[in-house]
C-alpha cells in the first residue's frame, strides 16, 4: 500500500484535519488508519441512524489494535465545538459524564481519526437518558465453534419474544462469537423494571434448557452453555453500536442482520468485515430499517409473561 497523504476532509461545513493514515491498525490484515476512515465514511449513511441522539462511548486504539486499549466516556478537551455532546448524570456518586453525541459524518470521521476503532452506544437517548427505548440480549457462547448454538438459542428467543409476548425483535452480530438481540421500546420505563423484564424472561429460557443456558455471570460457572446476559439493561450501560468495527484481529464488524439470516446454518459472523461491509452494504437492505415503527412497551409483555 503506497504512502497515503493527509488531507483535511471538508463537508457540511465542518472541516477535519486528518493524521497519521498509514499508520498500522491490523496487523495481519495490513489494514491502516485511513482505512478506517474510509470505512466509517462509507458506512455511514447506514450507521448514523443508530447513533444520532445516544450517548457515545469511544473504544480508542491510538496505536492499533496491538497497542493501548482506551475505553472513553468523556469528551476529550480538544475536541471541536461542533462534535455535539450531552451529560448523563452519575447515579449514587455525584456530578456527570460528558459523552460524545455522533449526529453526523464529520464526527465519525472525527473519532476514526482519534483512533476509535469501537462505537459503542447507551440504550436511551437524549430526550430521555433515564428511560431506555431497546432492550438487548446479550449471547454469550462458551467458545468460538459454538456459533451455531448461539445461533439457535437467537431464534427460540425470538419466538419468546415475538409468538409469546407480543415484541419485536432484531438481530446483529457482535463482532465477537456471539449475537445481540434488541428490542425497540417505547421509552416509558425506567431501567430497572426492563432490566427485571430482560432477566425474567431469561429465566424462563433458562428453565426450559438448563443443559444448553445459563445465568451465571462467572466464565467458571458457566460450562459449556450460553450466557444470556442482559446486564446491559443498566443505566448508564452500553452496547457495541451496528456496524462498528471490533478491535479484534480480521477487523470484524457489528452486523444487523435479516432474520433469514441468522435461520441459515451456514450462518458464519466471521464474513462480516471492515473489507466486505462495502459489498454487504451494496447488496443488501438494511435489516434494521423501521426499526423506531416497531417500539412497545412492556405491560402486555409482561402480563404474558406472568403467566407462562
Amino acid at each position: 500500500m503506497s504512502a497515503r497523504q493527509a488531507n483535511p476532509v471538508t463537508s457540511g461545513g465542518v472541516t477535519v484535519q486528518l493524521t497519521h493514515l498509514d499508520k498500522v491498525f491490523f496487523p495481519d490484515e495490513k489494514l491502516r488508519k485511513g482505512d478506517l476512515i474510509d470505512y466509517y465514511r462509507m458506512v455511514a449513511p447506514r450507521m448514523l441512524p443508530y447513533l444520532r441522539e445516544r450517548p457515545l462511548v469511544m473504544g480508542r486504539y491510538p496505536d492499533g489494535v496491538t497497542g493501548e486499549a482506551i475505553l472513553q466516556k468523556n469528551v476529550s478537551r480538544h475536541f471541536p465545538d461542533w462534535v455535539n455532546r450531552v451529560e448523563v448524570k452519575r447515579l449514587g456518586r455525584g456530578g456527570a459524564v460528558c459523552h460524545v453525541v455522533c449526529d453526523k459524518p464529520e464526527t465519525l470521521i472525527y473519532l476514526a481519526n482519534q483512533g476509535c476503532i469501537e462505537l459503542h452506544v447507551l440504550l436511551s437517548r437524549v430526550a430521555a437518558l433515564d428511560r431506555p427505548d431497546q432492550l438487548v440480549f446479550d449471547l454469550d457462547p462458551p467458545a468460538e465453534d459454538a456459533f451455531d448454538d448461539v445461533r439457535r438459542c437467537a431464534l427460540d428467543l425470538r419466538r419468546l419474544l415475538e409468538e409469546e409476548l407480543g415484541l419485536v425483535t432484531y438481530v446483529k452480530t457482535t463482532g465477537g462469537k456471539g449475537l445481540h438481540v434488541h428490542v425497540p421500546l417505547r421509552a416509558d420505563e425506567g431501567f430497572d423494571q426492563v432490566r427485571d423484564f430482560a432477566r425474567a424472561v431469561a429465566e424462563l429460557m433458562v428453565r426450559g434448557d438448563p443443559d444448553r443456558l445459563t445465568l451465571q455471570q462467572r466464565v467458571g460457572q458457566r460450562g459449556n452453555r450460553i450466557y444470556l446476559d442482559i446486564q446491559r439493561n443498566g443505566y448508564a450501560q452500553m452496547a457495541i453500536a451496528p456496524y462498528s468495527v471490533r478491535a479484534r484481529a480480521a477487523a470484524p464488524v457489528a452486523t444487523p442482520l435479516h432474520w433469514a439470516e441468522a435461520e441459515d446454518r451456514g450462518l458464519n459472523p466471521r464474513r462480516f468485515t471492515m473489507r466486505t461491509l462495502g459489498d454487504r452494504l451494496a447488496t443488501t437492505q438494511d435489516p434494521w430499517a423501521g426499526l423506531s415503527r416497531h417500539r412497545r412497551g412492556l405491560a402486555a409483555a409482561r402480563r404474558r409473561l406472568r403467566s407462562m
